[in-house]
Parts: structure tokens; sequence; C-alpha cells
């Protein structure tokens, strides 16, 4: 990894000491760049006062490294955050490069785990929120990882995920000196990948305290199960998943290497966590880590301390990953021996015969599938292993077959009786209305799947998965998807009920994704719902492309709170014959927000009436300086000589004694006006004057702000009246 103005070192996932150094997947020039001028910049910011013109500089660099990031497909950019290490597209960096391991410290300590750049943000957006990153945590109100419901509202394009510790400590040695259990693993680099990963996955485990109301044991924690559920059920940030995957791949080094207790505590770790995890979940994962080269290493690696049964799971995740299919027939040999090994137990570890296995699958999987689709899924289905459940006690015949496959067959033969309801009873009272669901969609035609479909319906199945302490999202995605937009009001209803402003954008996101027919139920809920639900549910409407037949947001314009107004400002702003009235209602609101909405639009044409509001407002100083100086600007477009006095007002003084004009102090709606003054007035014998003077200027930004009108001026910007 390079820096445009000094080397560093290459960035790579952390390795023991003792392996020997091999070709590793590295962050691409543009990335590296980036982060290294992103830590510099966070740096100088903690060393200069702000408004330093050392600042700018620093800050116009990575704001344009950032906005070469986006060029292209890019909407966002994850950084995931490690104690002294970065991940970002699978890769970790190097801990010993000092410049990006003092910018991950420095998240850290502000109780960040994961920083997420999108698309459209600005360089003032971006230089507030590395602003706030330069204060040191402790002398400030609250870490950024732990405000970040205020600073949410701060920044639209830059969003900080926490990273609490509250739940984990690091595990020490005995002082007694007692080996470490058979799950347990003494303290070491095994112990800190192993807590990390545990971490990462359990910070975005949102689930609420047991049913005794007491907060899970460290043990308990720790567990790889609870660890991969917490993995299954995240709610799929990319930020996140970053982490995830770095530790991933740092421990799949591990495990080539490590000896010891505490890497047989590794090693029985992974190996239920890989079997606990969903196939798709793991695939997932693995299509993250990297491009082809290290996910490979990271499998090979992986094989050296696992089970057998964790080296057919991985087996069968990168092929998914790879998008290449791996014989069916090997998969469900390799199956049959992990389960029923010939020395009648499951085998602790891989032994050299699976792992050679292994090396020979991902060396050079290049064929294609030679079954046929159907053959292939009726082997995959018979060779599967199911448990039986339990018949229903109302069954109308008993039967060994499985409940799913019941109702597949019913499905392909278009015959229901009570034997079918009774099977899709007890699938439903198991849990598993997605195996009911697959079904449906798989159906050969929406008249044989109607019967099953019907039944989902009738039991309310949706309104069921929204009442579980965690919603499977993307199963009740599918649901909703299928019934279309009658499913809205009940996903509003369920996003009411949660606290979580992520969780609540996601059911929007969903609801957004049904179509605009879906703003008829979102318009009838605005009235009913609590001020923060209104300023939601507005800015969902915003997010349709045509908005719901005689809906106005002109009454919430009269709203108490601000960012309903704002929001309602924003929803009429999309309606020509209401733009100029928005506009003067925006600009007379009390709260700095709603105006700068409302500026934000002047700055495209504004009303007469409305600049004139704009100087009575900056004159009587009831705006910030922010506002004030996106207020100068707008005036300026009227360019007439009341304009151009009332500018100079900003620039110009006079000397105590000799009464002469002179420059005022540099601030940014003196600068604003000025470079107002050159841009348009650049002939006007006033400008002229104030021009002259600031070219004689000491401060540099002065004098910079008159530069380029300078070089450019000629007799056509002399003003004109109106």
């Amino acid at each position: 990894m390079t820096n445009p103005s000094q080397p560093a070192p290459p960035s790579a996932p952390a390795a023991p000491p003792a392996t020997t150094p091999r070709p590793v997947a590295t962050l691409s020039r543009e990335l590296a760049d980036f982060l290294i001028e992103l830590s510099i910049t966070l740096a100088k910011h903690a060393i200069y006062p702000e408004k330093h013109p050392l600042l700018d500089v620093a800050l116009d660099g990575v704001a344009n490294r950032l906005g070469t990031l986006f060029v292209g497909e890019r909407d966002s950019l994850s950084i995931g955050v490690a104690r002294r290490q970065l991940i970002i597209e699978g890769v970790a960096t190097d801990p010993s490069n000092p410049v990006l391991k003092e910018l991950a410290q420095r998240l850290h300590e502000h109780h960040v785990g994961a920083v997420k750049f999108v698309r459209g943000i600005g360089r003032d957006e971006l230089g507030s929120a590395l602003a706030a990153l330069a204060v040191d945590p402790v002398r400030s109100e609250k870490p950024i990882g732990l405000d970040t419901a205020r600073v949410g509202e701060l920044w639209q394009h830059v969003r900080f995920f926490p990273l609490t510790y509250d739940r984990l400590q690091l595990i020490e040695d005995d002082p007694g000196g007692k080996p470490p259990g058979t799950d347990q693993m003494a303290s070491g680099r095994a112990t800190q990948l192993w807590i990390g990963l545990a971490r990462a996955a359990l910070v975005s485990d949102h689930s609420n305290p047991t049913a005794s109301g007491e907060v899970p044991d460290e043990s308990t924690a720790l567990e790889p199960t609870t660890v991969a559920r917490a993995i299954d059920e995240h709610q799929r940030e990319e930020a996140y998943d970053q982490v995830i995957v770095g530790y991933l791949l740092q421990i799949g080094e591990e495990l080539k290497t490590a000896e010891g207790p505490e890497a047989a505590g590794l090693q029985r770790r992974v190996s239920r966590l890989v079997g606990s995890l969903k196939e798709s979940t793991l695939a997932r994962l693995l299509e993250m880590g990297g491009d082809k080269t290290q996910r490979r290493r990271f499998l090979l690696d992986a094989s050296q301390g696992i089970t057998v049964e964790a080296v057919v799971d991985l087996v069968k995740a990168a092929s998914a990953a790879e998008g290449q299919t791996v014989s069916h027939s090997m998969l469900r040999m390799l199956s049959k021996l992990a389960h029923h090994p010939s020395t009648g137990g499951v085998r602790p570890k891989a032994d050299p015969s699976i792992r050679d296995v292994m090396r020979r699958l991902v060396d050079d999987w290049s064929l294609s599938d030679p079954n046929p689709e159907e053959y292939s899924k009726a082997l995959e289905s018979m060779s599967s292993l199911r448990t039986v459940s339990e018949k229903s006690p109302n069954a109308a015949l008993p039967t060994e077959c499985e409940p799913e496959r019941l109702v597949q067959i019913a499905i392909e033969v278009g015959m229901m009786g009570p034997q079918i309801h009774a099977a899709m009873v007890d699938l439903s009272k198991a849990g598993r209305a997605d195996v009911l669901l697959d079904l449906v969609e798989r159906a050969p035609s929406d008249e044989a799947a109607a019967p099953v479909w019907e039944f989902l319906a009738k039991e309310r199945v949706l309104e069921s998965l929204l009442q579980m302490q965690r919603v499977d999202m993307p199963l009740v995605a599918r649901f909703a998807k299928r019934m279309g937009v009658s499913a809205v009001p009940t996903l509003l209803s369920a996003a009411a009920v949660f606290e979580d402003a992520k969780t609540r954008t996601q059911f929007y996101d969903l609801i957004q994704s049904l179509g605009d027919q879906a703003g008829e139920s979102i318009a009838q809920r605005i009235a009913i719902s609590p001020p923060i639900a209104q300023r939601e549910l507005l800015s969902l409407l915003g997010r349709l492309s045509t908005l719901p037949p005689g809906f106005s947001a002109r009454s919430f314009l009269e709203n108490d709170e601000a960012l309903v107004r704002r929001e309602a400002v924003r929803l009429l702003l999309r309606n020509p014959a209401e733009r100029d009235e928005t506009i003067m209602s925006a600009l007379s609101d009390t709260d700095d927000r709603v105006v700068f909405a409302g500026l934000t639009i002047a700055h495209e044409k504004c009303p007469p009436a409305g600049i004139e509001l704009i100087k009575q407002r900056v004159d009587r100083g009831e705006l910030d300086s922010q506002l004030r100086t996106m207020g100068i600007r707008i005036v300026a477009q009227r360019r007439t000589a009341a304009t151009l006095s009332w500018l100079v007002d900003f620039v110009l003084t006079e000397t105590q004694w000799v009464r002469r004009p002179k420059l005022r102090t540099s601030t940014p709606e003196m600068l604003a006006a000025l470079s107002m003054i050159a841009t348009y007035w650049g002939s006007d014998p006033t400008a002229i004057k104030v021009i002259r003077l600031a070219e004689q200027s000491k401060v540099p930004e002065v004098r910079a702000k008159v530069a380029p009108a300078r070089r450019t001026s000629s007799p056509s910007g002399v003003a004109k009246s109106e």
C-alpha cells in the first residue's frame, strides 16, 4: 500500500510471525491511496485549528480520492474497524502500517465498528465528519460510536456503526495455572482472533435479554452457535460483513500453522461455526473474501484444522461463490463419509486425504454440471439428511414421508386432501413456513401452487413472521413481494413497533420496492403517526416516482416538528406550481434545517420576494454562518447596484481615523460576498476598488477569491439592472 508522498507497508491479512510470506490479495491502488489520504487528513484535523489553510488542502485531497471511488457502479464504500487494522473489500490491512494503524485506533477509540461513505457525499459533509472524529473521545461529550442516533441526522452520506465491548472481555490465562477445558482457549493470538470475530458478529445482534431478564454471560456469547446465529440473522450491512470476513481470513491463516491447546480450541470452534452457519450465509461471506486466489487460499488454510463436515460445507459454499459446480455424487459421498466414518465416530480434524480432495477441487473447477437439472435436484433431495417430524394427532393417515415431500408431491399431481393439509400445519407450527414458500415459488404453475398459498394467507404467516422476536427480513420480503401492495398496511404497522431506526428503514425499503401504488396506504397512515414516523413516512413518499392522487403535504408545513416540516417542503417542491410559495414558507421557518432545504432549492432560482426575505434575515442575524453564506450567494442572483452595495458592506469598512476603506476580517460571509462581487461585478468601478484591496491582502484565502474572476473578467461582466 502506497502513499503519493511516501511509501507504506503493503496491506494484507495479519499472519502469525512464524509463517512464511506468501502472495496475498491486496487492495487496489485507488483504495490504498484513499485510506492513506483519509488517515493523514484526520491527523491534520487533530493538529491544526479549525479553518486552517492546510486543512482545506488536505480535505480537498481526501474528497477527490473518495470522489474517484464512486465513478462507476459503486454506490457506497464500507470500512470495517479492528483495534489495529481496517478491513475493506474483504482485505485486512497490515497492522504494522503506522498510518493505517493510527486511523484504525482513532476510530476504535470512538467505539466505531464500521464506517460507510455513500455516493453523493459533499466536501462540507466530509469535513464535518472528520472534524468530529478528530476530537479526543475522552474530551468529547460522547464518542461517535455511542451517539449514532444524533450523528445520523447530521450526516446523510456518512454512517457510523457502533462496536460495543460491554458483553465480551479478553480471556486471560488462569492465574492458578489450570489448563483450559475441552472447549476453552488459553489467552493468545487464536483467542484474540476468535473474540474479535465474536465481537464483530454480536455487535449486529439486536437480540433482547432472555426471558429471565439476564444478559447471556461471556461463555454463552463466545459459543460458536451463538456467533453463527448472530451472523445468520444479521440484518445485512456490508460494513459489518467486512469485519467478519477480515477475521475469517486471519483465522484461516492461523489454522494453517497453529498448534497446541489454544489452536485445538480454535479448530473446534471454527468447525462448529461453519457447521452452524446457513449455506447461503457462508457462500456470501466467501464471495466477499477478496478475489479467487485469496478465497481458495482461505479454503486450503482452513481445511488444515477443521472437521470433515466443515470441509464439505466450505466446498459447497465456495462452489456457489465461484459460480462453479462440484459433482453432486462427490459431495454426497463426502457427506456420507463425514457422518459415518469407519472409526465409528466423527473425526475431530480433516485427514490428509480430505485435504487433498479439497486442494484438487478448488485448483481447477471449470466443468459444467454433467447431470440434467431436474435429475440433480432429485438426487440432492433424496440424499439430504432429514429428521422426520412428529406426526400431527389429527393426521388422516400415518406416513413415514416428510411433510415437505408430501406437499411437493401434492403440488406436482394437483391433488390436495386432509393429509396434505395436516402436513402443511406441521410445517407451519414447526416454524418452517419458508419451506412452503419455496414449494410455492418452484411450483410448475400458479394454479398448482394456489392451495398452498391460500393456506399461508389464511394462516396469516406474514403477520406471524413480523411478531417474532427476531424478524427474518429476507423471508418477510419474499412473502411481501408475492402479496404485493396488499402487504403495505401490515408492513407499516410492523415498522411502527420497532424503536431501532435501522430496522424501520429496512421495512421502508421493502415497501418502496412494492411500487408507487404503496403511496396511498403510506399517505393514509401519516396523520395518525407520531412525529418521528411522520417524518419517515413523508420521506418514504418522496422516494416514490409519483405521489398518491389528491395528496398534499401543505398541512404539514405548520407541524410542531421541524424535521416534519422539512420533509413536507421537499415533497411540495416537486410540484412546479407550488415552488415559489413553498420556498417562501421554508425561508420563513424558524428552524435552520427547514431554511437550509429552502435555500438549497432557491439557489437554482429564487423568486424576488424570496431574495428580499433572505436579505432581511441575514441583516437581522437570524441565520447561522453557513445559511448566511448560502443566502449571500442567492441574493447575488439579482445583479443590481443595490445588491452590489449590500455585498460591499460585508467586505469593506472604514479606518477609524482617516476614514479610508479597508477590508473586514476574513469570515465565511465576507469571503462569499467578495467572491460574488469579483464574479458578477468585475468591471464595476466600485467592485474594482474592492478587488484591488483584496489583491493586496496578506490573507491567502482573500486573494484566492478574486484571482479567478480577475483572470476571466471582461466588459460583459458589467452589472446589469433588472
